[in-house]
């Protein structure tokens, strides 16, 4: 029988096979649209009756800091188009959706961008705690490293006990990597996608690694969770998984191998876990 874990790994697989391939299917009788608005990225899943995922598309964008939208028509816009895309592949309209936002900000930032396309943001989430309704997580820590931000949602006997972000994220991996190669943010954004190919790229990222894990030292202050659950493109990062283990040696830490597209999917997936409720 196949575990959650595994099933959840193989929809990631399925993404990635997915992603921006706008190809036209039938669609499937029960849909559900999630909406991620990330700092260094927007995605858009899309997943049927089974939360198997069918349409996914992912837009590289700095429009979103720290939770804050920073370029609001450029944010609007990717939404909009990547919707559009949904639609076509599909053969449907989209009505409604489902989007998140990191712990601590305000969800209206979130919601006004996907309801800016026309269509009605069903319900939200915010990104740690979504990843914990889709691994059902009884005991443990969801740590969701993005683009800007750290978070971490802890979970106690299946309800979410508390729900914290502060800003360290892969940007500011990137700017350790373009400070100390000289190079633009672009640039060093490229290098970093290819940590695990460059030691001295890893090398550099390790400190800015070891911050983030002291800053979810101090988020997990008086818990002790069991398992820690690793999601976000951060964790992508060479040598990420190694120093969180290092730094947290009595939790197992569990790392997906395309966590970039969990939070996507647990997103949509929010609207199955709703559905099985009403």
């Amino acid at each position: 029988m196949t575990s959650l874990l595994e099933q959840v790994n193989q929809h990631l697989l399925r993404i990635d096979e997915l992603v921006n391939d706008a190809s036209p299917i039938t669609a499937p009788e029960k849909w559900h649209v999630g909406i991620d608005l990330g700092t260094a990225d927007i995605q858009t899943v899309v997943v049927d009756g089974c939360g198997v995922p069918i349409a996914a598309f992912l837009d590289w964008a700095d429009v979103v800091r720290d939770g804050v939208v920073v370029d609001y028509v450029g944010a609007c816009r990717i939404a909009r188009e990547q919707l559009l895309k949904v639609e076509q592949k599909l053969g449907v309209s989209v009505e409604q959706a489902i989007t998140s936002y990191p712990p601590g900000t305000d969800p209206r930032i979130s919601i006004n961008v996907v309801e800016s396309t026309g269509i009605v943001v069903s319900h939200v989430i915010d990104e740690p705690s979504s990843v914990a309704e889709l691994l059902q997580i009884q005991q443990g820590a969801v740590i969701d490293v993005g683009g800007g931000t750290t978070g971490t949602a802890i979970i106690s006997g299946g309800e979410l006990v508390t729900s914290l972000d502060e800003p360290s994220g892969g940007r500011h991996v990137s700017l350790t990597i373009a400070g100390g190669l000289g190079i633009d943010m672009d640039e060093a954004e490229q290098h970093k996608r290819r940590s695990h190919e460059d030691p001295l790229v890893a090398a550099m990222a390790k400190p800015v690694i070891e911050k983030m894990a002291d800053i979810v030292a101090g988020h997990l202050a008086g818990h002790q969770p069991a398992d820690m659950y690793l999601t976000g493109g951060g964790t992508l990062i060479a040598g990420f998984s190694d120093i969180f283990r290092k730094s947290f040696p009595a939790i197992n830490v569990v790392e997906f191998s395309r966590a970039l597209y969990l939070t996507p999917l647990a997103i949509a997936s929010y609207g199955l876990m709703l559905e099985g409720k009403e």
